[in-house]
């Protein structure tokens, strides 16, 4: 299901740990999406600032599916939706 949310988005993602933590705080994203097969060391942080700014947080299964979601050839832990 999420997976076809970051395919129809058509650009309004960003992709990666240190991008969404800036999104985040910025307060340009409306929805998370993290793989779970993703390290929690690296997608914790983006966890809990969404909490924090009750942003809605999805998941996947796959890093490499959520990868080629976005349209790109290695693997996705984290995907911001721009608003």
């Amino acid at each position: 299901m999420s997976y076809d949310k970051v395919t129809q988005v058509n650009g309004n993602i960003i992709i990666g740990t240190k991008q969404s933590l800036k999104a985040l705080k910025d307060g340009r994203i409306k929805e998370i999406v993290i793989a779970d097969d993703a390290d929690i060391y690296i997608t914790s942080r983006v966890i809990d600032l969404a909490e924090e700014k009750q942003i809605p947080v999805s998941t996947v299964e796959s890093m490499k599916k959520l990868g080629k979601a976005c349209g790109i050839d290695v693997g996705a832990a984290i995907v911001a939706i721009k608003k």
